[in-house]
């Protein structure tokens, strides 16, 4: 069925009350119940690997950094390191330029934020509201970027029935010329779902057309246990017109604290997203941006990260089964159970909570309502396998236990 214009998150306190942050509401949510057991948290995915070694090197041999303002565009050496990785990492069109293709961010929230802020002036006037399109479930920036732009923010479900990715082909010509921007991610969070090359294409194809911007978020694309996602950029032609990339090295470094990554590809939008970023978002300390350099061109401390995660995910494999809805996620570090039959995500999860003393988030928190009434994320639950493999099969023994 195409999408209409009548194809809104629909209005009413119930929509407010999924406004809030997700993380809000679970502890609300749980607030009346004592674990039974010691608590295990699988409900923020806050990466607990070990910080690469390099760090605290050269941070110390970049101390004196810190006595001055940074510049808002990164340091030469951080570009130099994204670009390289760049293109050893992704078939690009061509490398990308390190001057005027690739900005520090302060992490990839603030990025994906304020693009939004951006792309609303970039490009231009639009046929009726402006509207920013985003997969349903989502990561919150996305939605916050578009109100805060004064967009109306619309919601394509990415179920099951569509391999967890937005229907491309459900987008009818109303809804995309008056379309501002498009946020995907891919890994997704939190199915973990990988779009294809063909995908890709097809997006690049409808931006092109209708004039609106693809940012896309890549911030698990090293995390995964068979073979490698792509990236958006390697679809974007030689001119990178209307795409850019997120990225950051919190899930691929366990530098969630550092506050540290990257946008990459359309340099037109990227000038426009300078001068924003260069009064309102946060400077990134030059020592950091040394340490996101020397990240960049270490692989060694991926490989290790990937592998840790793989020993989980084969935790994962032999305890879960296929209960619940279970597989394997393509990339990403979350699972996605159908907890459907148990009394639904949020009874679930106070179970979880209750009686095992394992802290998950319900999927309907991570979703908004859909025109119908329907929430995608509803009867699901996200674990974030993030702890220690003892700790992970620990809570995922507890589950089945629990849930049965």
């Amino acid at each position: 069925m195409a999408m209409t214009a009548t194809s809104r998150a629909p209005q009413g306190a119930g929509n407010q009350e999924s406004e809030r942050s997700p993380f809000l509401r679970v502890t609300e949510l749980l607030a009346p119940y004592q674990p039974a057991k010691p608590l295990i948290t699988l409900s923020l995915g806050e990466p607990q690997h070990p910080v690469p070694a390099f760090v605290g090197p050269i941070l110390a041999a970049h101390i004196a950094d810190f006595g001055r303002y940074p510049i808002a565009k990164g340091i030469e050496p951080f570009r130099r390191a994204v670009s390289g990785w760049l293109s050893r990492r992704f078939r690009l069109p061509r490398p990308v330029d390190p001057e005027t293709e690739v900005l520090v961010l302060s992490g990839s929230r603030e990025g994906l934020f304020l693009a939004a802020l951006a792309a609303v002036r970039f490009v231009g006037e639009r046929k009726g509201k402006p509207a920013i399109l985003m997969p349903n479930p989502f990561y919150p920036a996305y939605g916050a970027g578009a109100r805060a732009a004064g967009c109306e923010p619309i919601y394509l479900p990415a179920t099951v029935a569509n391999g967890f990715l937005p229907d491309l082909d459900a987008l009818d010509e109303e809804t995309l010329a008056r379309t501002v921007a498009m946020y995907i991610a891919s890994p997704a969070n939190p199915q973990g779902s990988v779009a294809s090359r063909d995908y890709f294409v097809r997006l690049k194809q409808l931006a092109d057309r209708y004039g609106f911007m693809i940012f896309s978020d890549e911030c698990y694309s090293e995390i995964y246990t068979q073979e490698a996602s792509g990236s958006m950029l390697e679809c974007a032609g030689g001119d990178f017109a209307n795409v850019v990339a997120f990225q950051s090295l919190s899930k691929r470094s366990n530098l969630p604290g550092m506050r540290i990554g990257f946008a990459a590809g359309d340099k037109r939008f990227l000038s426009a997203f300078h001068e924003l970023r260069n009064v309102a978002a946060p400077q990134v300390p030059v020592p950091v941006q040394y340490v996101a350099a020397a990240a960049y061109n270490d692989e060694a401390h991926v490989e290790e990260n990937r592998r840790l995660y793989r020993i989980k995910f084969d935790l994962a494999d032999r305890i879960l089964g296929s209960r619940y809805g279970y597989h394997r996620p393509a990339g990403g570090f979350c699972v996605w159970l159908d907890v459907a039959a148990k009394g639904g995500d949020e009874a679930a999860t106070v179970t979880l909570y209750r009686d095992a003393g394992v802290r998950v988030i319900p999927g309907s928190y991570l979703a908004r309502r859909q025109p119908d009434g329907s929430n995608p994320g509803a009867g699901f639950i996200r674990l974030a396998l993030v702890a220690d493999s003892e700790t992970t099969a620990e809570a995922l023994h507890r589950l089945v236990q629990t849930l049965g």
